[in-house]
């Protein structure tokens, strides 16, 4: 189990069994590289053993609290830390951390396994369990390799990720193997005869400070920013930044570059030479460069082209596993050229999720008066690849009867109402609640696959807007002072067409952020319209890898997928992409994911791994 997560952690291993208790780490060193740091590691008292993967950035306070009450230390590690917190407060002592975390501490005096994940879902944590064994990793290939487990696929699970590209319930395509949801802690005895979930945070937006001006706001935005930021670059080993062409890498490698002298930073961008229409904007570089000389740093760029897609795919989705949202082979070859050069890198993902980064989505369901209207026009929005309509002839008819055709709406629905502080009567909650569904499931799928995909090169990608003060403050800024146009009308807007140069008037997000950061980026990056970070796929999926597509997609004898879809759906998608009727970009991605999913983790091929 453990040599099969060895990527993740290339610094060091170390085992520890107990009786019927056994853990392993893989050991990525960050803070304290010495052997000091060594896990799992054991409490001064020998009670508690340790296994974690994270980092904590306010391990020096909590360090300090601990020697208040009487606990030594012999490392400088944030693993020391919570062991000896969980030592001295229990459990609930992981409430007090404020950075990224997976945690498995055994309690040798009570015979209790305690496993526990951070409040935003940062660092992944899988488990099965049969009613006899518990089993639980970073990553399911851990699991897959004990001999009790055996692999199926989940057809609910199937069904939510060809609706969403996402899973938004904690299940995964691997039939049994759960994700333990953000900010719960489970406990396990010999006695346990299921997992029960304690959950301890959850996200709140709509208890917005309305006292508060929009100068004051925008002050203490700068402020938390600064902290979350210095916060982040505490490290043993060198610290860099991703620079694409935005304003939230950017704010953050402003930020970091004060701390970092010639400070790492890293772009992908694409070879446009057969590129059309809107996708030909999609290449950053030009951008990334003006904001590397602004700030002094070392800048590295990666130029990908059509031809890297199919090198990387099955590296991809074997490192992935659970299939997530987008596009993300890119993230494949920026984490691999910054590990090179860096082991830890600053990553912007999170500010658009608390500040408003997504008016196209908030805006379309203006028009909504209840709660039940509110769910009808956004869960029409969030099918992003099969609406239910078309899933009888999307599906295997044997696979359709195992099917709730239902399931996909419920749990769209349970998000919301599993906070029953949720309000449906007015524009200013409408945005408090897509800001509170975005981030209970578009942000977790972002954070996992930018941990798989650094981890694959054994890289720490870290999120200062996920630092535990900015987000409490960005959950209680007014709307108003997030968007900057409340009572725009709405617009259909093509999720497949990506967010580039978009409509004008969707250009209105992160209102109080853009105000904030104006002394620290270039007014040319500050005034720019909103993209995302994708390939130009459209074009190339109708180019230079139409080739590849259909070669995996179209191939009767080959094609593995097809006992679970349709070829003749799958025929129709790419014949209508091909010949230009409709982007199907989001889908023919998902496809191919799958795809290869069933090669690597049913039929067990190794070939384009290595």
């Amino acid at each position: 189990m453990g040599e099969s997560i060895a990527h993740r952690g290339p610094d060091g291993e170390g085992i520890f069994i107990d009786e019927n208790v056994g853990l392993v780490h893989k050991r990525l060193a960050i803070l304290d590289t010495s052997e000091k740091g060594a896990q799992p590691m054991p409490s001064r008292d020998g009670r508690y053993i340790l296994v974690f993967n994270g980092c904590i950035y306010n391990y020096l306070e909590l360090r300090q609290k601990l020697r208040a009450a009487g606990h030594s230390f012999h490392s400088n590690s944030d693993t020391e830390v919570i062991v000896e917190g969980i030592s001295a407060f229990g459990i609930s002592f992981v409430e007090e951390l404020n950075g990224m975390f997976a945690i498995a501490c055994w309690d040798k005096q009570e015979k209790k396994l305690y496993l526990s994940r951070d409040r935003f879902g940062i660092k992944p944590l899988y488990y099965w369990f049969n009613g006899e064994t518990l089993v639980f990793a970073s990553e399911i290939k851990a699991i897959l390799q004990h001999p009790d487990y055996k692999t199926e696929v989940d057809l609910g699970a199937l069904n939510e990720y060809f609706t969403f590209q996402n899973l938004f319930t904690f299940r995964t395509l691997f039939k049994g193997v759960t994700m333990l949801p953000p900010a719960n802690t489970v406990t396990m005895e010999r006695s346990s005869t299921g997992v029960k979930h304690r959950s301890w945070w959850d996200y709140d937006f709509t208890k917005p400070d309305n006292g508060i001006s929009f100068e004051e706001a925008k002050l203490e935005t700068e402020r938390l920013m600064e902290q979350a930021v210095a916060r982040q670059m505490v490290s043993d080993v060198p610290v860099g930044s991703y620079l694409s062409g935005g304003m939230d890498s950017g704010t953050i490698t402003s930020i970091a570059s004060k701390y970092v002298p010639r400070m790492s930073t890293f772009t992908c961008g694409f070879d446009m030479s057969e590129v059309t229409g809107v996708e030909a904007n999609y290449d950053e570089r030009r951008d990334a460069e003006l904001m590397a000389n602004h700030f002094k740093t070392e800048h590295f760029e990666q130029v990908m082209n059509a031809g890297d897609l199919r090198w990387s795919l099955p590296k991809l989705v074997y490192h992935l596993e659970d299939l997530r949202v987008g596009m993300s082979y890119p993230n494949y070859y920026i984490s691999r050229l910054a590990s090179k050069f860096v082991k830890v890198c600053l990553q912007g993902t999170g500010g658009d999720e608390l500040f408003g980064g997504y008016p196209w989505r908030y805006y379309r369901i203006f028009d909504s008066i209840s709660q039940e209207n509110f769910f009808e026009q956004y869960y029409s929005f969030w099918q992003r690849l099969v609406p239910d309509g078309e899933k009888t002839t999307l599906f295997q008819e044997d696979k359709i009867s195992q099917m709730d055709m239902s399931e996909p709406r419920t749990v769209f629905e349970r998000v919301f109402t599993f906070n029953n502080s949720l309000r449906y009567d007015s524009p200013e909650a409408h945005i408090q609640n897509s800001l509170y569904f975005e981030a209970k499931t578009f942000l977790p799928g972002l954070f996992l696959v930018g941990d798989k995909l650094a981890m694959a090169s054994g890289l720490e990608e870290r999120f200062p807007f996920m630092d535990n003060d900015l987000v409490n403050f960005a959950q209680k800024i007014p709307v108003k002072y997030k968007l900057g146009n409340l009572t725009n009308e709405i617009k259909k807007i093509d999720e497949n067409a990506h967010m580039k140069l978009r409509y004008r008037n969707f250009d209105d997000g992160k209102m109080i952020l853009r105000e904030a950061m104006k002394d620290y980026i270039p007014k040319k990056i500050l005034d720019r319209k909103k993209q995302g970070f994708s390939a130009p796929d459209e074009s190339w999926y109708r180019g230079e890898n139409m080739g590849y597509v259909k070669e995996l997609l179209l191939d009767k004898k080959k094609t593995v997928s097809y006992e679970f879809i349709n070829p003749e759906y799958i025929e129709r998608i790419v014949k209508e992409h091909n010949e230009q009727h409709i982007n199907h970009r989001l889908l023919i991605w998902s496809f191919m994911n799958f795809e290869w999913w069933c090669r690597i983790f049913l039929n067990g091929e190794t070939e384009g791994l290595n």
